[in-house]
């Protein structure tokens, strides 16, 4: 953190929190040291977010080569998450959003190249749909790709005029039984399924995601019921089925947080398969 990005809790700036994000950039200030009035006008206005971090990735989170920005922040407690240090909002720091557009716009050569762009992930990107509709514009103006990664579970809070800028939505279909969906999220299918349809009416390009954790999402009839729903809708370009892996573990030991799935082993290669074949059985195409 650098000296100037700190300024005393009464400076006059704090009025102004675009001016006073300016510059600040991913080594900026982290939330907990704004004023929370000023913190909350920011974001509510979308002239700044809370970030956990970015990075540059190829063949992943969408088509070519992705600056994927991870947000700060998510309503669900996925027990399987390899990123739980993306759970509170509070621990990300404040971007504002012209600092963000500016570093996005550098790599708009290499987007080109690749036929890539931005991939806005998480965390949870529509917990800050101000923000996040900000960029999204920002960078479709300036001709880039974009994406966001979401569980739909916030899809009620992305507006029509926010789905106009997105290119593609990565959406992940945790479980097909509200029970399991809720056993491993804490949280409700049905807000999911809502943003699914509604994606669907559009014809808003999706690729869905599902992550296949032995004993845990694995069970046939749970497998059978993600694939009939993914099946409805037409806009689906493709499914991913990912392997659950440990990844994350020490994440959830660092943060002192309980990890329910200390013992599950990943799925074999063999089971991995076997998931893709119920899906390709419906006429899905597969990764």
């Amino acid at each position: 953190m650098t000296a100037d990005a700190m300024t005393p809790a009464g400076d006059s700036s704090f009025r102004s929190p675009a001016r006073r994000l300016h510059g600040a950039g991913l080594d900026g200030i982290t939330t907990e040291d704004l004023p929370r009035g000023a913190r909350l006008e920011a974001m509510r206005a979308g002239d700044a977010g809370s970030i956990h971090s970015w990075e540059l990735v190829t063949a992943v989170d969408g088509p070519g080569t992705r600056m994927t920005i991870f947000f700060a922040g998510c309503p669900l407690r996925c027990q399987y998450c390899h990123n739980p240090d993306t759970f509170f909002m509070a621990k990300g720091r404040l971007v504002g959003v012209d600092d963000m557009l500016a570093r996005i716009g550098r790599y708009r050569g290499v987007f080109n190249a690749t036929g890539g762009g931005i991939t806005l992930s998480g965390g949870e990107v529509l917990m800050q749909a101000p923000f996040a509709a900000r960029l999204l514009h920002g960078a479709g103006a300036m001709g880039i790709h974009t994406c966001i990664d979401t569980s739909g579970f916030l899809g009620a809070a992305c507006t029509d005029e926010m789905l106009d800028d997105i290119d593609l939505v990565l959406l992940d279909v945790k479980s097909g039984d509200p029970d399991v969906y809720e056993r491993v999220t804490g949280r409700a299918l049905a807000p999911t399924l809502a943003f699914g349809d509604r994606l669907a009416a559009r014809g808003t390009p999706v690729w869905v995601r599902f992550v296949d954790v032995p004993g845990f999402t694995d069970d046939p009839d749970n497998v059978a019921r993600v694939a009939d729903i993914v099946a409805a809708w037409p806009n689906v370009a493709r499914t991913e089925v990912l392997p659950f892996h440990q990844m994350g573990r020490d994440k959830w030991h660092d943060l002192g947080l309980e990890y329910a799935l200390e013992s599950t082993p990943p799925p074999t290669a063999e089971q991995v398969e076997a998931v893709r074949d119920v899906f390709r059985g419906r006429g899905l195409t597969v990764r």
